[in-house]
């Protein structure tokens, strides 16, 4: 028996090209009729969120479409707009501008929020592959702990034998007081000797 497998992929979402040129059509299309086929720009994003807001506010730009065009078709004016020929434009106008740039805000929110997430569904398909039997397939092996090398036990030193000392030298004997003693000495017999007979002379 063989389980589900692998999921379906989701739903590809417009290259940026047609993106583009998509936006481009109907903005133009909005324009160039001058806000009367304003409302095909709800109708798209309508259908691309599905989202009750933007149903509600397509149903809105119909009704305004309605009023606008009933208000430039009772316009008693023949050759220029009265009071409401002139109010039926600038409603038309008004809306014009806010349906355009409401499309294009959500339409670029909603195709960049799909492109996230099929990224995000891409990245996690390949980090977690599926097995053929519905279960996960075998998980990678947790990174091993790095072995730490442990040290040897310090092996205990033997002791260091006590080195024998050097023989001392002799004292080496004391050297005689310098002859500078015995000069000194022989000054003071002679000034000893010079103040006798100095003395003597008297």
């Amino acid at each position: 028996m063989h389980g589900p497998g692998y999921a379906p992929p989701p739903p590809q979402s417009p290259s940026s090209g047609t993106l583009v040129t998509l936006r481009v059509v109907f903005v133009a299309l909005a324009v160039l009729s001058c806000g009367f086929l304003a409302w095909p720009s709800m109708l798209r994003v309508a259908l691309v969120t599905r989202k009750t807001l933007d149903w509600a506010l397509l149903v809105l730009a119909m009704v305004h479409i309605s009023i606008v065009t009933t208000l430039i078709v009772l316009d008693p004016g023949k050759d220029e707009f009265t009071s409401t020929g002139n109010t039926g434009m600038w409603l038309m106008l008004s809306g014009m501008v806010i349906i355009v740039a409401y499309y294009l805000y959500a339409d670029i929110r909603h195709f960049s929020a799909s492109s996230a997430m099929q990224y995000t569904q891409t990245r996690g398909a390949y980090a977690q592959p599926q097995s053929g039997y519905g279960y996960p397939g075998p998980q990678p092996f947790p990174p091993a702990a790095p072995v730490q090398h442990q040290q040897p036990p310090a092996q205990p030193q033997p002791p260091v034998p006590p080195q024998p000392q050097p023989p001392q030298q002799p004292a080496q004997p004391q050297r005689p007081a310098p002859a500078r003693i015995d000069q000194v000495r022989a000054e003071l017999d002679e000034l000893s000797d010079y103040l006798r007979k100095h003395e003597g002379g008297r």
